[in-house]
């Protein structure tokens, strides 16, 4: 008798969370189901050719994102450029030359302080190094502030796929007599190719939509301009600047910048798990 009150009593309280756990999700499922449709009836209803190309316009006149695209591409671009080499390396070493080392401990240590820092700490530190110290802001400066955020994704993956390649695969090619550098190049990297792909895919849809640290950084330009030495536009800050502009043309813009960035993380971060799920397999 006393087992089926308390097979009961059990019985009673998983119904009572798994009511509770299924309206949670249904609450965050909701928002999150308003944002997107909000996101999307709103972005594609000022979608047009014009906005891929034209430049940003004045207040009151017809006018498009291409000088924010190509600008987000191109910082975007460089800060990969930047930060997936030494993210790459530096996770080579903690995977491969010093995995138990002192070093290795210190700089996981930061590394993890790095990827949860708000990247408007990151854009605060670009500004004080670089911004100040050039007089001006430039897009260089937000490339690297972008690359500071990249490094620390890089890096984990990086470590993380290499330490999943199995020894013995490193051993056999020692045992041809491989030296260490060819050994890591042409079996330990092909291994984890995919992996190491996965997390710069990730990296770049991790700074696509960061605003903060361009604001900083790289400011802002109305015009087109490919001057690295210079102000240039993007995306995300042009997105920031024209929604909370009293101008409707502006607002109708700036939820069409959205949608754009919202499609290609989306389209980053499938190709990421796709790219993940061969891995696997």
């Amino acid at each position: 008798m006393t087992a089926r009150v308390s097979f009961a009593g059990r019985k009673r309280s998983n119904g009572v969370m798994m009511g509770l756990c299924m309206a949670a999700a249904v609450f965050g499922l909701t928002w999150l189901v308003i944002i997107l449709g909000t996101l999307l009836w709103e972005g594609f209803s000022g979608l047009s050719t014009a906005v891929f190309t034209e430049n940003t316009p004045p207040p009151g006149s017809a006018g498009g994102l291409l000088n924010a695209i190509v600008g987000s591409l191109i910082m975007t671009g460089l800060g990969v450029v930047i930060g997936t080499p030494i993210g790459i390396l530096a996770g080579t070493y903690m995977a491969e030359y010093g995995r138990h080392s002192r070093l290795s401990t210190v700089v996981r240590f930061i590394n993890d302080i790095l990827l949860s820092a708000p990247s408007i700490v990151v854009g605060l530190f670009i500004y004080e190094v670089m911004v100040i110290q050039m007089g001006h802001f430039s897009a260089i400066a937000g490339s690297v502030a972008l690359a500071v955020i990249v490094i620390p994704v890089v890096v984990r993956t990086t470590e993380d796929m290499l330490l999943l390649v199995p020894n013995p695969l490193r051993e056999a090619a020692s045992a041809l007599g491989m030296p260490r550098h060819f050994v890591i190049r042409r079996i330990a990297y092909r291994a984890a190719r995919a992996g190491m792909i996965t997390g710069v895919l990730l990296a770049i849809a991790r700074v696509s939509g960061e605003t903060a640290p361009l604001l900083f950084t790289a400011l802002n330009n109305q015009f087109a301009s490919t001057n690295l030495n210079g102000p240039m536009a993007s995306l995300p800050v042009v997105i920031f600047q024209f929604a909370l502009s009293p101008y409707a043309d502006w607002q109708k813009l700036a939820w069409t910048g959205a949608l754009i960035i919202t499609l290609a993380v989306l389209t980053l971060s499938i190709l990421a798990r796709v790219v993940a799920a061969r891995t696997q397999k």
